[in-house]
């Protein structure tokens, strides 16, 4: 399978609109993979129909073969969402004391970077009254493996903020969700960055048909993305805001034709809403190589930190069970909104049999009977998850998408198995293909064992 990376550069403002039944339509923080996939597949039908298309549009559109492939085949490429590329980065400066001496300060900037941008864990907390990454807040931490050992130990688990407890103030935890990246750059002191978006109110007049004149009663407004950010706000210097996504195609000769098309029409895209109005124009790049995972090396190194840590939470006494005991553990978490059905009814967990229907394992989970057994081979732990509504617009269909249940982006599931080999090639496919319904239009992405679960409270981050 092929990994076309995808850099989207906005060139005007985004109207992405975030379609929930009941309430007013508010922008997204991101590009859904629906809407990249749209976009593209809506300029190869209209520049193949031209006179004389290019050479990657004739490869695309030849008899309706390689477009069905990508878009309509049994195994079509996967559009992944587009997250923020903006970061917020600490950036070292230096304050001088009264006595001639020089005191560490950091000021934040934002900054594009070139990291892999990813979903922080609903088991992520931060300080409920200064809330983020360091150095500007007091820290983020996940509490996943902290709450199964207590839970396993019998001891209530209560998790606060280690530097609101040395300075005597308020020392709750809240969730903390959104965006993150981890520079691999070991030489620099904060690693994590948080990313995000800006948004603004554009606000319209209708206008009359006939007169060609501004319409009495009509004034709209709509909500944008913010096409430009400012690095840094002392010195108002204006950069154009970048997103980044993937394209996950299974035939090597089909992602070339399609990255070649994206890159020979990187200026014709046009994304979200009211293009006509002169929303919605960005410039598309893509390079292509190799999917390839470290799914082995995280579940590894998962496994050893819960085992670390299990062995400090012995100072309580002896758990009820020995859980860890002939078990692998790993975590799926959701990097995108997931749709989740089970017996044809929606669900918002990810159940032991839907898992393994998933990695194609349903025939072997059949056939143990027992109860007991079918544990042994894979178990749901626990799970941390909120749940939300969906609907869209089918630009193709003029019609408006079927209201969906959604699991929200950034759940946990917890699993273990005592069959480890048998799983970790599954897992390694799934976080490929994702899971779920509608994952070619970037719902159900899916990442085993997130880094982040290794982020404790007393080295918050």
């Amino acid at each position: 399978m092929k990994r076309i990376k995808l850099e989207i550069t906005a060139l005007s403002p985004l109207a992405i609109a975030a379609k929930k039944p009941g309430s007013v339509s508010e922008a997204e923080d991101h590009i859904p993979g629906s809407v990249i996939r749209g976009a593209i597949a809506s300029q190869i039908l209209q520049l193949s129909n031209q006179q004389t298309p290019r050479i990657a549009e004739q490869n695309l559109a030849a008899d309706g073969g390689d477009f069905e492939a990508l878009f309509l085949g049994d195994e079509p490429a996967i559009f992944h969402n587009a997250y923020p590329a903006v970061a917020k980065i600490a950036n070292k400066s230096f304050l001088l004391e009264k006595e001639k001496t020089e005191k560490e300060k950091y000021d934040i900037i934002s900054k594009v970077v070139s990291d892999e941008v990813m979903v922080l864990p609903a088991t992520a907390v931060s300080s409920k009254t200064d809330s983020g990454f360091k150095p500007k807040a007091n820290g983020v931490f996940d509490t996943l493996i902290d709450r199964f050992c207590a839970e396993a130990y019998n001891y209530p688990y209560d998790p606060s903020d280690l530097k609101s407890l040395e300075e005597k103030t308020d020392a709750r935890v809240e969730p903390y969700s959104g965006f993150y990246s981890k520079t691999n750059d070991i030489q620099i002191k904060y690693q994590y960055h948080s990313h995000s978006v800006s948004t603004r109110f554009l606000t319209r007049v209708g206008i009359n048909r006939q007169r060609a004149t501004s319409q009495d009663d009509i004034l709209y407004s709509i909500e944008v993305l913010n096409e430009s950010f400012v690095e840094n706000p002392q010195e108002q210097n204006w950069h154009p805001v970048v997103y980044r996504s993937t394209i996950l195609v299974k035939d090597a000769e089909l992602a070339t034709y399609l990255a070649d098309f994206i890159n020979q029409n990187s200026h014709i895209f046009r994304l979200g809403g009211a293009t006509s109005r002169g929303l919605g124009k960005v410039e598309i790049t893509a390079t292509i190589g190799d999917a390839l995972t470290n799914v082995e090396d995280r579940i590894k190194k998962f496994n050893e930190q819960l085992k670390n840590r299990w062995e400090l939470w012995s100072v309580f006494g002896e758990p009820e069970s020995q859980l860890l005991d002939n078990r692998t553990y790993f975590t799926l978490d959701l990097q995108a909104d997931a749709i989740l059905t089970e017996n044809w009814r929606r669900t918002t967990v990810i159940s032991p049999k839907m898992l393994c229907e998933f990695v194609g394992l349903d025939k072997e989970f059949a056939q143990l009977n027992d109860g007991e057994k079918k544990d042994k081979f894979i178990k749901l732990e626990v799970v941390y998850n909120t749940y939300n509504y969906r609907s869209g617009w089918n630009s193709a269909c003029g019609l408006m998408k079927d209201v969906e249940l959604v699991t929200n982006r950034g759940a946990v599931y917890l699993f273990s198995t005592n069959q480890p080999k048998l799983w970790i090639d599954k897992l390694k496919e799934l976080e490929l293909k994702g899971v779920g319904n509608r994952t070619s239009e970037g719902f159900g992405q899916v990442q085993i064992c997130n880094e982040f679960h290794s982020v404790f409270r007393e080295n918050a981050k």
